[in-house]
């Protein structure tokens, strides 16, 4: 008889470990599950077994069923039709792309993501205050540069590139291997075969994580991205959505379209919008200098009766109204828990403080990118988000965050340990749809 070692199984592959996530998130979509709250905590109460897992799968069937409440204020569909028909009427109008200069614009671009990414790699996880401290050590409080530290990923212990990281790999992987193979046409199921096809399990997390374990049970868009999937609104889409605005500069629908293709293998309702509007945010930056008007570009592209519509709405009237920086960071952390992993790592409240970065940093790289690596939760994902746009969008990037990388990005894609930023760039003006 063969028996299934869960106990040597991450988390994340193991769902009846799980069942407070998925209870939170069933709660945050409006089904009715507060009468099965003492099914969840009995079921994620036993030994991890082949036993609980049997009957977590049961559970997960009978959510599958329920039906939404009739009072729940949001509608938050999946499919690209419904996105649209509910996005808001006053889209923002753009200027059209230029060839010319545009391979630059890209490079920086690529740049302020990687410098980002790095500035919060090494204390991702890391609660705000402890990384406060690991800069307060060296003088780099507020931040200002690079943080130092003892081993690991701290700039003084880097090789001359940008280390490996899922917030790189992903915009990597879009444009050798997604793009670079099956176009600017692709579909789901080709984003679902280049996962497999491109890095070992262990590279993927959270949402990723339980998608490509569905892929290889043979579960594919969309069931791919809510069997047994309690992550499905995580902020893993979130940050593989920049590529997508890379390529359609000036045209967020479009780059939103490429995100909506590649966010459904493993996510659903705003997790999906999170991607849509991080692309499509990307794309108005290369056209567009207000950053306000980028904010509301990509969020042009997702349902205005969505939940991350509401809180980025939020965000833009705090600072709209005067709100100061510090109460506008005061807010969102009263709201979300940072010892939580569902808020630390969830779509919206990444997403508000994204939005919060680059409303209060004002255009400024460095303000900017520091701003949402203090402000802790996801600090390496926030960071590469908002140096992508600000990057796009032309923000000068200095030698003390460019220097350290070399122009060079390690990933942990097949056949390709590490690429410059420049050949990721030359690349992307291929795939651009401007001639």
């Amino acid at each position: 008889m063969f028996m299934k070692r869960y106990d040597l199984m991450h988390l994340w592959e193991v769902y009846g470990g799980q069942l407070d996530v998925e209870y939170r998130q069933c709660l945050e979509e409006g089904l009715p599950v507060e009468t099965l709250k003492p099914l969840f905590d009995a079921i994620g109460a036993m030994p991890v077994c082949e036993e609980r897992e049997n009957m977590a799968a049961e559970l997960h069937s009978l959510i599958r069923k329920m039906q939404v409440r009739a009072d729940y204020p949001y509608r938050e569909p999946d499919g690209i039709e419904a996105i649209r028909a509910l996005r808001p009427a006053d889209r923002p109008r753009l200027p059209k792309a230029q060839r010319e200069g545009m391979e630059k614009r890209i490079e920086n671009a690529w740049l302020g993501r990687v410098c980002g990414c790095l500035l919060g790699k090494p204390v991702e996880g890391w609660m705000r205050a402890d990384i406060h401290k690991q800069g307060e050590k060296t003088g780099n409080f507020p931040l200002t540069r690079y943080l130092e530290g003892d081993g690991g990923c701290f700039v003084n212990h880097l090789q001359g590139y940008m280390p490996h990281d899922d917030d790189t790999n992903y915009t990597v992987m879009a444009c050798y291997k997604l793009i670079g193979q099956y176009g600017r046409d692709f579909t789901s199921e080709n984003v679902a075969r280049v996962w497999l096809d491109t890095q070992p399990m262990r590279a993927y997390c959270t949402a990723e994580r339980v998608a490509f374990r569905n892929f290889v049970e043979g579960y594919f868009p969309p069931e791919s991205a809510v069997c047994k999937n309690p992550y499905r609104e995580w902020i893993g889409a979130q940050i593989r959505g920049d590529y997508f605005g890379y390529i359609n500069p000036g045209d967020p629908e479009a780059a939103a379209d490429m995100a909506w293709r590649d966010a459904r293998i493993s996510h659903v309702k705003n997790g999906i919008y999170g991607e849509m509007w991080a692309a499509a945010m990307i794309a108005a930056a290369a056209v567009c200098t207000d950053i306000e008007a980028c904010i509301r570009a990509g969020m042009g592209e997702i349902p205005e009766t969505s939940r991350l519509c509401e809180a980025l709405s939020e965000v833009l009237s705090w600072r709209r109204d005067g709100v100061s920086q510090q109460e506008a960071f005061a807010r969102i952390f009263a709201r979300f828990d940072e010892k939580n992993s569902h808020d630390w790592c969830h779509t919206i409240s990444n997403a508000m403080i994204v939005a919060a970065c680059l409303l209060y940093g004002g255009g400024d790289y460095t303000r900017s990118v520091c701003m949402a690596v203090q402000a802790g939760f996801d600090t390496d994902c926030n960071g590469a988000t908002v140096g992508s746009v600000l990057g796009m969008m032309g923000s000068k990037i200095g030698p003390e965050w460019s220097n350290p990388v070399s122009g060079t990005v390690e990933t942990t894609l097949f056949g390709l340990e590490k690429t410059k930023i420049h050949d990721l760039a030359r690349m992307a003006m291929g795939h651009l749809p401007i001639h």
